[in-house]
């Protein structure tokens, strides 16, 4: 693709991109840059210019966003997600399907005010934020997507959206354990899977710990801040409160 020469395209070898991230791009390092892409490596591109979707993200006021992913990508884990072939961008999904239902009255991911670790663009000032929710010790970075709104430096659900006009798809590549392994790598999965354990499923594994672990350390933070109030919990309590009142 023609702007691919004109950007810096950063790979780390068999380690993740928030292990990169939190090592080597602290805030104050890419503070010269407006925007910063966080994406996965198995992401088509043929429908997609930076150009032109950084201008919708600046019109548009999104501090958080991502591309819309083509309905036939693979491994699509979110329904808001997906693209809406009739519109810009888009900021919520409406969906009765599943445990998780979506509607007028939802109020956080994963129906409004959600992207996905996949792709995210985060604004400056949301990229200082989220640096600092990124742990040191948690390389996959699971759970973080459902925290990102509290980066979006106000509304979650105007601040954070899916841009439909620009978008991309996922080709479900696993990389990381899988087919873009070293050599080296490869005898590594030799060997476990001689013990009845392959690395796919080692990571998998390691990622839910690490959500786990995350949810504990985001509890726990919580709980010990006696001077941290949740803006988006508060805006739910006014609510149910009005309607209390009108009932």
């Amino acid at each position: 693709l023609e702007w691919s020469t004109e950007a810096i395209h950063i790979i780390a070898q068999n380690q993740t991109k928030w292990w990169f991230a939190k090592r080597f791009l602290h805030p104050d390092i890419v503070s010269i840059y407006d925007y910063i892409f966080l994406w996965d490596e198995d992401l088509g591109v043929e429908h997609f210019h930076p150009g032109r979707y950084l201008e919708i993200v600046r019109k548009e006021g999104l501090e958080i966003s991502q591309p819309a992913l083509d309905p036939n990508s693979t491994d699509i884990h979110h329904r808001i997600t997906v693209r809406a072939r009739t519109k810009k961008v888009h900021r919520r999904v409406y969906d009765i399907r599943g445990s998780i239902k979506c509607s007028d009255s939802s109020e956080g991911p994963p129906c409004t005010g959600f992207v996905e670790g996949m792709a995210p663009v985060f604004s400056r000032s949301a990229w200082h934020c989220t640096w600092h929710l990124i742990q040191n010790d948690l390389v996959h970075g699971w759970g973080m997507d459902m925290k990102l709104g509290y980066c979006a430096q106000g509304d979650r659900t105007k601040n954070v959206g899916v841009v439909d006009t620009e978008y991309i798809v996922h080709k479900g590549i696993q990389t990381l354990g899988g087919g873009g392994l070293t050599k080296k790598a490869s005898i590594s999965e030799e060997l476990t899977k001689g013990h009845g354990l392959d690395v796919r499923t080692e990571i998998r594994r390691q990622s839910t710990w690490e959500l786990q672990i995350f949810k504990e350390r985001w509890n726990r933070a919580v709980e010990l801040d006696k001077n941290w109030v949740d803006p988006f919990k508060s805006k739910r309590q006014r609510r149910r409160r009005q309607k209390h009142q009108r009932n």
